[in-house]
């Protein structure tokens, strides 16, 4: 629906007002047909705070969306700052876990809110919550509001980590 939608609402071009649709649209556009009225960077902004879940996970869409995003912010390696990251929002769902590994902590915020993981993105997540060298410390400095916030989260971190939680 959203792709006929997308379909329907640029069949005269592209209109002046895209970002007053729904982000979901957005998926449906092409981030060249989008610059016509905005960034790469406003574009992808507005892309990684849409459902992305509408896109089956390693499709070639999803993964040509993050490719671009990357190109777009100038990322030139597998380390992405805070900045960034706020601007990927969910597109951080599909970074590998070596993205994950190099940005440390400052992704942790953008993968609670994805609804799976892959296996090495959890390893990622793991290493990089064991490590300590997050804004949250070492697990065994956490208390109930650490756990709050790394709600999300929570269930990639086994036992290992679960049990170095202070009780």
């Amino acid at each position: 629906q959203l792709r006929c939608l997308a379909t329907m609402v640029t069949l005269q071009g592209i209109p002046k007002d895209l970002d007053s649709y729904p982000r979901d649209l957005l998926l449906f556009v092409s981030p060249s047909d989008y610059a016509a009225t905005g960034s790469c960077w406003q574009y992808f902004s507005n892309i990684g705070k849409a459902n992305l879940d509408v896109l089956q996970r390693e499709s070639s869409q999803r993964k040509q969306l993050l490719l671009e995003a990357l190109a777009c912010l100038k990322i030139p390696d597998t380390q992405i700052n805070e900045e960034n990251a706020e601007v990927l929002g969910r597109l951080v769902c599909d970074l590998s876990g070596e993205y994950i590994r190099s940005s440390g902590g400052i992704l942790l915020k953008q993968l609670k809110q994805c609804e799976s993981f892959l296996p090495e993105q959890e390893e990622a997540i793991r290493s990089v919550i064991s490590s300590g060298n997050t804004k949250y410390g070492p697990p065994s400095t956490w208390s109930a509001s650490t756990l709050n916030e790394l709600s999300g989260l929570i269930p990639v971190f086994g036992h290992s980590i679960l049990q170095k939680v202070p009780k």
